[in-house]
């Protein structure tokens, strides 16, 4: 069985709602209160209480924060992120939220990535909202997250650059993609750029059409409005291996007709040693009849901008296309057995209906081959011996 999480926003998103609604479903909060200090954020306090939102019980999330630079860099952001004790996994989604808004923000205000400040993102209770949310998931156990239609609310927000209307441009950015919905009228915001960007990091979209729910949370926003309940509802469930695995990522694909091939090979490691699911050259014709190749980029949405804009400067592509897809994973695992004294990695993947399929990894088997003087087809031999 597989544990996961859905985000049902039907009154918006929101870090504060987000870190609530885990405590609802078994979080620490002893653990959450330590966050401050594991990420060496001194001075900072968290308040985590029991409320009514709606008439439904709820824990609402504050942090006591003593005054901060006015806003933070990207690189000040992955400084707090690589210097904590996180999982790496954690650390990767983390680092990949961040990157998100500092692209966005970066395209909305006309400027660098290095040079942007992060305002709502970069303040101390974001990021702890987001370091929060990515790893309490972790703490409970989900292996995959997924979201119902999200709330936007209505009217207008005071940010950091002025009055804006709902949603700010951030937040609109951040949802492309995914399904939302405006309102309900006079709402205010109801869907934070910090709630968004952990739905396009962590989320694979629409739940699955099957689900046994285990436990539900909430999590409480700051309003209380009279007649409509303020709060995030997150689910845990469990679903089998098989249809745990559907999630949306995202194509991008750049024709090229002025490259050599061992430089568009070249383009290729450089976008899967960055981050990229796959990436597949494929022969195509190009308008005059010139021959060319297609390039096409599997990765996560959030990495996508990144991703393009890797693209674009380590190929001579002056347009990358971009869509999005759904994909289906056999859920997988992972094991090493010995062999001639040397390690060799398993991956086992679960068929639909049962059943499985094991495979080694070539790399590895390579590696044996080389230390050992063994042929590659006696050490496969070997490994299926030892499995």
């Amino acid at each position: 069985m597989n544990q996961i999480a859905i985000f049902d926003p039907f009154s918006g998103v929101a870090g504060d709602m987000t870190l609530g609604a885990l405590l609802d479903l078994g979080l620490s909060v002893e653990w959450l209160k330590d966050l401050p200090r594991v990420l060496g954020l001194e001075g900072v306090t968290v308040r985590a209480e029991r409320v009514s939102r709606g008439e439904i019980a709820s824990w609402k999330v504050d942090f006591d924060i003593p005054p901060q630079p006015h806003g933070r860099h990207l690189k000040h952001l992955h400084a707090i992120v690589d210097a904590s004790p996180a999982p790496e996994g954690v650390k990767a989604k983390a680092r990949a939220a961040f990157e998100a808004v500092a692209n966005i923000e970066a395209a909305i205000h006309g400027t660098t990535v290095d040079r942007v400040h992060l305002h709502e993102v970069g303040a101390v209770d974001a990021i702890l909202d987001i370091m929060g949310a990515i790893w309490g998931l972790e703490q409970l156990g989900v292996t995959q997250v997924y979201h119902n239609t999200i709330a936007l609310g209505d009217g207008f927000v005071d940010a950091a650059h002025g009055r804006l209307a709902v949603p700010a441009p951030a937040t609109l950015r951040l949802l492309e993609g995914l399904d939302v919905r405006q309102g309900p009228p006079e709402s205010g915001e109801l869907t934070t750029p910090t709630g968004a960007v952990l739905l396009k990091v962590l989320s694979s979209g629409a739940p699955p059409a099957a689900y046994r729910p285990v436990r539900s949370g909430y999590g409480a926003g700051t309003k209380d409005p009279k007649g409509r309940a303020n709060v995030l509802r997150i689910i845990l469930a469990e679903v089998d291996g098989a249809s745990a695995t559907t999630e949306t990522l995202a194509v991008l694909t750049a024709d090229l007709d002025d490259m050599t091939g061992e430089y568009v090979a070249a383009a290729a490691d450089v976008l899967r040693a960055a981050g990229a699911l796959d990436v597949t050259l494929l022969h195509t014709m190009m308008k005059k009849g010139r021959p060319g190749i297609r390039l096409e980029v599997l990765c996560a949405v959030a990495d996508a901008e990144r991703l393009e804009d890797l693209l674009l400067r380590e190929s001579s592509s002056i347009g990358v296309r971009r869509s999005l897809v759904q994909r289906r994973a056999l859920a997988r695992e992972t094991r090493t057995v010995d062999v001639f004294g040397h390690p060799v990695t398993l991956k086992t993947v679960q068929l639909p209906g049962g059943g499985e399929r094991e495979k080694a990894e070539f790399e590895d088997i390579r590696r044996v081959a080389s230390a050992t003087g063994h042929s590659t087809a006696e050490i496969l031999d070997a490994v299926t011996k030892a499995s």
